[in-house]
């Protein structure tokens, strides 16, 4: 097993990865302590196939509460729905919640405890690989707003993340390569080196080699522990993630989720590598060179059916990095050399988006 530590303004938590990672639990609700009760907030599907084996790992058995899968459980209805059971199960100030799934479970169950009595602590036990790299990590949390994604939410540090590789067995293929655009996301921005890795060993990664999928998971939580330590709140540095974020979210969105969050974010880096080379930042053959990954990864690089470019506009607008209504992208201008680039013009949107048109 492997644990990568976050270093946040004199507090840390570990991250554990692994095989059988799930047994930490125990040890670190000891470590925590005070902890009277402990409720896990389960994505259903995730705990239909595992939760006996999670349960195993507590030293009594917590309040049990299910979210549905999907984004439409990113609602402040269903956060409501769980405060609700949190009453029920008088959940204190001391005690914790384990949030257990993907990326819906780890946004949702991380903003419901960041906003119970004012934030409670809780564990994120990633179960999807998307959340492994991305999502669990970083405090990040929201929910949806009907007008975009994620407008609703608040930085809130977990105590603890466990990736145990037991859980990720189970995922379709899909899931597997949704998850692997956010891998490819955070190589683009953060090391060169690392994406050279992506492009050879396409084949071990996606036989799911024990070997490829430790290196890739625990690479991933360096990046992102590395920069969530120098900015918490993505006030500079950690707004670089966010490659692929203004068109993908916009995208997802509008296509009502049809599609994977990381598929979307691999055709919003697409398009966004356009805008960079339309602006001469990025070298043409950069950007094949990304396509051509993310398609040999089986990663969709079009999308499924047309959009109004006025609403992908509308939409990017909502996006969160922008500043006095003026739409901000991150671009590249080499395979780990992104940039923060602000009053981008629709003109120049409406002509990269056409590097994703469906064929």
């Amino acid at each position: 097993m492997r644990i990568v530590d976050v270093q946040i303004a004199g507090r840390a938590y570990p991250i554990f990865i692994g095989r059988g990672a799930r047994r930490q639990i125990a040890d670190e609700l000891r470590r925590l302590g005070g902890v009277e009760t402990v409720a896990i907030i389960a994505d259903q599907t995730v705990a239909d196939l595992h939760l006996p084996k999670l349960l195993e790992a507590f030293p009594k058995p917590p309040v049990q509460l299910f979210v549905q899968p999907g984004e439409a459980s990113k609602s402040l209805d269903a956060a409501a729905r769980l405060y609700d059971g949190l009453a029920e199960a008088r959940l204190g100030r001391k005690d914790v919640i384990v949030t257990f799934g993907g990326g819906v479970a780890c946004d949702l169950g991380g903003f419901v405890a960041a906003t119970w009595l004012r934030g409670v602590r809780f564990i994120q036990v990633a179960t999807s690989l998307e959340a492994s790299i991305d999502a669990s990590v970083g405090g990040k949390t929201a929910v949806n707003h009907s007008t975009a994604k994620n407008l609703i939410g608040v930085f809130h540090q977990p105590s603890a993340v466990i990736v145990d590789l037991d859980f990720l067995g189970s995922l379709p293929e899909r899931e597997i390569q949704a998850g692997l655009a956010e891998s490819v996301k955070q190589a683009a921005v953060r090391d060169a080196e690392f994406f050279a890795w992506h492009e050879a060993n396409v084949s071990a990664i996606l036989g799911r080699s024990p070997d490829a999928l430790m290196h890739l998971i625990s690479r991933n939580c360096q990046i992102k522990a590395e920069i969530v330590a120098r900015d918490e709140r993505e006030e500079n540095l950690r707004a670089i993630l966010n490659h692929g974020h203004t068109i993908g979210h916009a995208l997802e969105h509008l296509l009502h989720y049809e599609l994977r969050h990381g598929e979307c974010v691999a055709l919003g880096m697409l398009v966004e590598n356009e805008l960079a080379v339309a602006r001469g930042l990025l070298p043409r053959g950069v950007a094949e060179r990304v396509q051509t990954l993310l398609h040999r990864l089986g990663l969709r690089t079009c999308l499924p059916r047309e959009l109004a470019t006025e609403d992908v506009l509308a939409a990017c607008r909502l996006d969160k990095k922008n500043r006095a209504g003026a739409i901000h992208c991150v671009l590249l201008s080499a395979i780990g050399a992104p940039q923060v680039v602000g009053g981008v013009a629709d003109a120049e949107i409406v002509a990269a988006l056409a590097v994703v048109a469906p064929k």
